[in-house]
């Protein structure tokens, strides 16, 4: 069966069953966490592949995944076991990603992602996300990240949008303009 379809049934049933709980707010957190832990540490979708690992500890490693030491919701916890139960464990991450999708878009939230050479500071960050903010008519969640090979300036990720104001890009294309100049004359 096709990634897409599977983690879009679960994902659209889980978040009706967390509307109808009130409780979709925290399964989102907890989802999220659990996305953030997937990307991390790749070793988890092996371990959740396991076919040795007995569906209580595969329960136990999610949890674990997506709160920490702490308690996970009654509808997180049901949820998971029904995706082992019928051994879904392979399309959890697609699910998790899924579910975040469909709530940020029944709650208006717009994602953005600030990629600079140095950190930001925490006021300037919040200038950026309620501008951002504003523009979209959304609450925006705002990640950054420090990544010194742009040299210096920004790299501005909403939604499906890029504004690239690095000085790597600028100056690759000064470099590529003098390169097609030289040809033309050439």
């Amino acid at each position: 069966m096709d990634i897409g379809i599977v983690s879009m049934r679960y994902a659209k049933a889980l978040i009706e069953y967390a509307k109808g709980t009130g409780a979709e707010d925290r399964v989102y957190g907890e989802l999220r966490m659990l996305e953030r832990s997937f990307r991390k540490h790749p070793g988890l979708r092996d371990a959740l592949d396991n076919p040795i690992l007995k569906i209580k500890e595969k329960l136990a490693l999610i949890c674990t995944a997506a709160v920490g030491d702490g308690e996970v919701s009654r509808e997180f916890s049901r949820f998971i076991t029904l995706v082992l139960r019928n051994r879904r464990e392979y399309y959890l991450q697609y699910i998790a990603l899924t579910y975040l999708d469909l709530y940020r878009k029944l709650k208006h939230i717009g994602v953005g992602k600030l990629i600079t050479a140095v950190p930001v500071s925490r006021e300037v960050w919040e200038r950026i996300r309620d501008s951002a903010s504003t523009l979209l008519h959304a609450r925006m969640e705002l990640q950054t990240e420090v990544d010194p090979s742009i040299e210096g300036g920004f790299v501005f990720d909403i939604n499906d949008f890029r504004l690239d104001a690095s000085i790597a890009t600028q100056l690759k294309r000064v470099k590529q303009q003098f390169i097609d100049k030289n040809r033309r004359i050439v």
